[in-house]
């Protein structure tokens, strides 16, 4: 299958046994719900061709961003919510799936059964041929909202989804919740997964300058994305799948950072997106299990951590007393 975007294809290890994944480094336009249909389905066929296992897809794949004229913007986010788009997922997403292709992860607005109607809940959607993908097990409704994402979107507050699979357990994040180090600390600690699934529309631009060392950058949260994947996966030793939005907006003019890819729970990045242009990834025989043995092994912050740290019974949080 041909495809307009750049292919960029790895082998973790040798074997056929491990998890082959798919990460889709693009970008969804506004107003454009059919036309990021089309690159979804685009991207579908070039992962299933080549026999990938999980496909992950960016934050807002099918509505794209946000803007900051809100009746111009309500108008067309409220046809991008996925209750007016089961049909479609139904039919051209699920019979995607096979004995290879296990799984599509991805990313869109819902008005959920809250009787909040003027904001949406930002909902990761598990595809799986055994799951309803709209059960609320099996959403994870991003929790941490930035900038203008509080005047569209409520907190999914104390949700989190974890999966197991045959290849290991897995956790979910969007965007800005990998900032805080809280959630990842109970998916590592407490519901011990592998590897954390971190969807996201991250912005590269932003500026920091400090003139009297001569310090200046214009990619601020571009930055602290490359930063705190690396970081957080090692902290907390557990594999980072990232697959973040890139390009431009083409109302506000945002531009956000791509950088998709993988980190081991050394911290280490495998591999990685560009941060300009669109680009599929695709890492063949990841050990998920395997690898972070190996390393959690060699030096196990979970056990200082629990000499020290208690959990408390009930709750999910920790205390030194």
């Amino acid at each position: 299958m041909s495809s307009s975007i750049s292919i960029r294809e790895r082998a973790f290890a040798p074997g056929e046994n491990s998890l082959s994944i798919g990460i889709a480094n693009i970008h969804a336009v506004v107003p454009g719900i059919e036309r990021n249909k089309r690159k979804i389905l685009e991207t579908m066929a070039v992962f299933k061709e080549k026999k990938v296992n999980m496909v992950v897809f960016p934050e807002f794949c099918l509505s794209g961003y946000f803007w900051e004229n809100q009746q111009e913007c309500r108008d067309y986010m409220n046809s991008a919510v996925i209750e007016r788009h089961h049909d479609w997922i139904t039919d051209m997403l699920f019979p995607m799936l096979d004995d290879d292709l296990n799984y599509i992860v991805f990313n869109n607005i819902r008005k959920g059964s809250s009787g909040h109607h003027r904001k949406y809940l930002n909902s990761t959607y598990i595809l799986n041929r055994t799951v309803d993908y709209m059960k609320e097990d099996y959403i994870y409704d991003k929790i941490m909202l930035p900038g203008i994402e509080k005047i569209y979107t409520r907190s999914g507050l104390d949700d989190r989804l974890v999966i197991d699979t045959k290849w290991g357990r897995f956790g979910f994040t969007t965007c800005y919740d990998y900032c805080f180090s809280q959630l990842l600390q109970e998916y590592s600690k407490i519901d011990q997964i592998d590897a954390v699934v971190q969807v996201a529309s991250w912005k590269g631009t932003g500026t920091r300058e400090y003139p009297t060392m001569n310090i200046h950058t214009d990619t601020y949260y571009g930055m602290l994305w490359d930063m705190l994947l690396s970081s957080r996966s090692a902290t907390n030793q557990v594999w980072t799948i990232a697959c973040n939005s890139v390009g431009v907006h083409t109302i506000s003019g945002t531009r956000f950072w791509g950088g998709s890819g993988l980190w081991a729970p050394s911290g280490i990045n495998i591999v990685q997106a560009s941060h300009f242009n669109e680009e599929l990834l695709i890492i063949h025989n990841i050990d998920i299990k395997g690898q972070r043995k190996i390393e959690v092994d060699d030096l196990e912050y979970t056990m200082d951590f629990n000499k020290i740290y208690r959990h408390l019974k009930g709750k999910r949080t920790f205390t030194r007393m």
